[in-house]
């Protein structure tokens, strides 16, 4: 075979595997809104996370059945097809029904496809360019990000302002993600090498049945795993709660205590200097992690990312201007990338060898049912309350997290980490 660049393959595998979550999980939520669909009705919308819940149960299936790169190609032509399947519900009068039902099965091929991507790149490269291209897959994967929720919904705006035709805008957002992924799936389909360690069947390093079982037995005999369990599911839980109910508010009018701002300026605010400060307090945490450690900078992060919480709470009462609003979103994402770059440190510390892989996948699917169930009844939460009731109460539930941070055994957990490392 010949050499593959992967400078040329892994930041497209990347920004593949970004943009359907993006797509599903955020873009998705400001077309509902736009397309007139009820707060209740779109906190709904996180039953999306539950395959990023669930996919540690089927990744095996990836590693027995064909190999990663046929999982790769084949699920990104499932997404496109998908997309296309959205873009021709819009306008139909049962749309909302019909788009759950879509984007559920896009999230189950977006989790595939992040499981088949991430085994993939573990095969296609050796150790050294594993280490040498981790900080290409990231910044890859946050252009997806800003190009789903930024760019597109910036698309969106402008033609919904030229056409005044909002289902429309939405129908050809839709088509343009579908044909950027069938470009995926054919350039990907010709150009990824075939990695000669990339057989079906079960690798090395794949659980028998019986180590299957073996890995959540030794996960749920760590030290204190129900204080670690319920530290994750609850370190965001206000942040689970704003995540469904921020770009509603933003796009709400005046008279239900929302922005009022167009479908346009929501692009920018959020797909583009919202998610530019994201990711520099991500590499600032990161920093600070890394300087100091997590048992010192854990309390400093966890207050970054919740504190800035109460931008919401000002903005829901004073109602300011534009000029405004971008930097105390900026503030919010700035210090949500700081403290959710140390929460993720702390998962890392929850895998222990030899399951490293699968405690971590443990981990973060506890942390996306952390996610999922304080979404699913936010937009009620918040139509009962009001947005200064909600944001308020997004507040005292900041305090959980913060209390368990007395008990979590981080020390410990920071030595064993060390000890493993050096080991």
């Amino acid at each position: 075979m010949k050499r593959r660049n992967p400078w040329i393959y892994i930041p497209t595998l990347y920004f593949a595997e970004g943009l359907p979550y993006i797509l599903v999980n955020t873009v998705s939520v400001i077309m509902y809104k736009k397309m007139g669909v009820s707060n209740q009705l779109i906190g709904l919308t996180s039953f999306f996370y539950l395959p990023w819940v669930l996919k540690m149960f089927w990744s095996p299936m990836v590693d027995i059945v064909s190999t990663k790169r046929s999982w790769v190609i084949n699920m990104q032509i499932g997404l496109a097809i998908a997309l296309v399947g959205v873009a021709l519900v819009i306008q139909q009068a049962s749309f909302f029904i019909l788009t759950l039902v879509l984007f559920t099965l896009m999230a189950f091929l977006s989790a595939t496809h992040d499981i088949s991507i991430d085994g993939y790149y573990m095969l296609a490269l050796n150790k050294k360019d594993q280490a040498l291209f981790s900080g290409i897959r990231s910044t890859f994967y946050r252009i997806a990000v800003i190009f789903g929720s930024g760019l597109l919904v910036i698309i969106a705006g402008r033609i919904e302002i030229r056409t005044n035709n909002i289902p429309f805008s939405w129908f050809v957002v839709m088509i343009i993600a579908a044909v950027i992924f069938a470009l995926l799936f054919l350039f990907h389909r010709w150009y990824l090498p075939f990695p000669d360690s990339d057989q079906p069947g079960r690798s090395k390093d794949q659980p028998s049945q019986g180590s299957f079982f073996q890995v959540f037995k030794a996960y749920f005999q760590q030290e204190k795993i129900g204080l670690i369990i319920l530290f994750i599911l609850t370190y965001r839980l206000g942040e689970a709660f704003l995540t469904k109910m921020a770009t509603p508010f933003l796009l709400d009018t005046p008279e239900t205590g929302g922005l009022n701002l167009p479908t346009e300026t929501v692009g920018y605010v959020y797909g583009t200097v919202g998610v530019l400060s994201l990711v520099l307090g991500g590499i600032c945490g990161g920093w600070l992690v890394a300087r100091y450690g997590l048992r010192k900078t854990i309390w400093p992060l966890a207050l970054a990312l919740k504190a800035p919480d109460l931008v919401y709470v000002y903005m829901a009462a004073a109602k300011p201007g534009l000029t405004a609003i971008y930097p105390l979103v900026a503030l919010e994402q700035f210090g949500y990338g700081m403290g959710f770059t140390a929460f993720m440190v702390f998962l890392m510390y929850t895998a222990r060898a030899p399951y490293k892989t699968s405690h971590y996948a443990i981990s973060t699917g506890i942390m996306a049912l952390g996610m999922m169930i304080p979404g699913l009844v936010s937009g009620v939460v918040q139509h009962a309350l009001g947005y200064q009731g909600f944001f308020l109460f997004i507040i005292s539930m900041t305090i959980p997290g913060l209390l368990l941070l007395f008990f979590v055994p981080i020390r410990d957990m920071e030595k064993n980490h060390s000890a493993t490392e050096k080991g």
